[in-house]
């Protein structure tokens, strides 16, 4: 089971990253990066690093929301309505996409990889955040949380105005009761 979910993970993940270059949308491709990015997470956590995993999932979730909302804001064609693409000279892209794969596959069939010595720890996440953080890592989760929290609020409360504030709950009334001035219809 594991190497039918480790195959259809990495086949999505790849197939997703190569669709982040053929889609006309800069949103559709940032979700497609999205895609990518969560099957990379679950391949991490099917190698049994949980924790490395969950983080990598909820750190380009965030990210890639924040750029969908940045693309649709700032960008001059982000549904995509005009042909466009992602790529600038393609070929010197493809010349050099394909020497860095050789380059690392040549490097992961050559490289002298080294022996396992002792065993496997009894819990890899555990030993994997000590590492990382060691004696604060409750403080690094603690921090964590806070700052989703902080994200969350900043936009919920990024303007006061809601949907019903200008035609209130009726969306089909004729004139608009706008409380602020300006905008669209005035």
């Amino acid at each position: 089971m594991d190497v039918a979910v480790f195959w259809t993970l990495a086949v999505l993940a790849v197939v997703s990253g190569v669709m982040v270059f053929r889609f006309d949308s800069m949103a559709r491709a940032t979700f497609s990066l999205l895609a990518s990015l969560l099957c990379v997470g679950g391949l991490v956590v099917l190698l049994g690093l949980d924790y490395l995993g969950i983080v990598i999932v909820l750190m380009m979730t965030i990210e890639m929301a924040i750029m969908a909302v940045f693309m649709v804001m700032y960008m001059m064609n982000p549904a995509g309505l005009m042909p466009m693409t992602m790529m600038h000279n393609k070929k010197g892209a493809a010349v050099v996409c394909g020497l860095v794969f050789l380059l690392l596959a040549a490097g992961i069939l050559f490289a002298p990889w080294p022996a396992r010595r002792g065993k496997a720890p009894a819990d890899p996440t555990m030993d994997l955040g000590m590492s990382l953080m060691g004696p604060q890592m409750l403080t690094m989760m603690t921090l964590g949380m806070a700052l989703f929290a902080t994200i969350v609020a900043t936009v919920v409360l990024a303007t006061r105005r809601g949907r019903y504030d200008r035609l209130g709950d009726d969306l089909r009334a004729r004139r608009a009761d706008d409380p602020v001035r300006g905008g669209v219809g005035r």
